[in-house]
């Protein structure tokens, strides 16, 4: 028996996702997240060998999410699902811990064999994405996140700027993530020095830039 977690924000993508992995003989959707932070919680209670991870959620994107479900359930495999396919981003997702990435376009036909290979703990990765690791290769370019200024963040501080950029105010972070609004004011200020921003514009540009919500 294979268990896999879906977290997707759409319900109608995960309705389809789950009956697709269930028409595999011996594998069972255990679990569905429409955001990260409920994936991950999701993923330390069900304890699936396979999380099948939207990259772009609210509250806490699927890199995030990764970082998080890797140190929490270090067993578990992550294939990130999306529609962009940047040399960047797939290293960004390396580097998170996920062992697998595969386009939305390619779900019908490469989501089964994704998954398969994970349940064994083998990498997969669809053939366009390896097109784009192997050019950067070849290119001699160097294969590690450009996005070094989120490395200095801190786990909190970055699930702090993706609710900022969200549009979420100070008091609502506090309330979600059950902090002072001190200590979110604090988290802020932190931000801001660290990356040298002086606005929530600044924010918001740095998000996007570094993929912690998507345009």
């Amino acid at each position: 028996m294979v268990r896999i977690l879906l977290a997707d924000d759409h319900e109608i993508v995960r309705r389809g996702l789950k009956e697709l992995l269930e028409e595999h003989v011996g594998w069972t959707v255990c679990a569905e997240a429409a955001n990260g932070r409920e994936a991950v919680e999701l993923a330390v209670r069900t304890r699936p060998q396979v999380a099948v991870l939207d990259f772009s959620m609210p509250e806490l994107n699927g890199l995030e999410a990764t970082r998080r479900m890797r140190q929490e359930v270090p067993e578990i495999e992550v294939l990130i699902f999306t529609m962009h396919e940047s040399e960047e981003l797939i290293h960004e997702v390396l580097a998170a811990g996920a062992r697998g990435y595969l386009l939305k376009s390619d779900a019908t036909r490469q989501l089964i064999p994704a998954v398969e290979s994970l349940s064994r703990h083998m990498p997969y990765f669809s053939g366009r994405v390896s097109a784009v690791v192997l050019d950067g290769y070849l290119k001699g370019r160097p294969a590690q996140p450009a996005s070094l200024g989120a490395e200095r963040l801190t786990s909190r501080e970055r699930e702090v700027v993706q609710l900022l950029a969200e549009g979420n105010s100070n008091k609502a972070i506090a309330s979600r993530l059950d902090l002072s609004v001190k200590t979110v004011e604090t988290h802020r200020a932190s931000v801001m020095r660290k990356l040298e921003l002086n606005s929530l514009a600044d924010i918001v540009r740095f998000a996007v830039r570094n993929h912690i919500i998507q345009p």
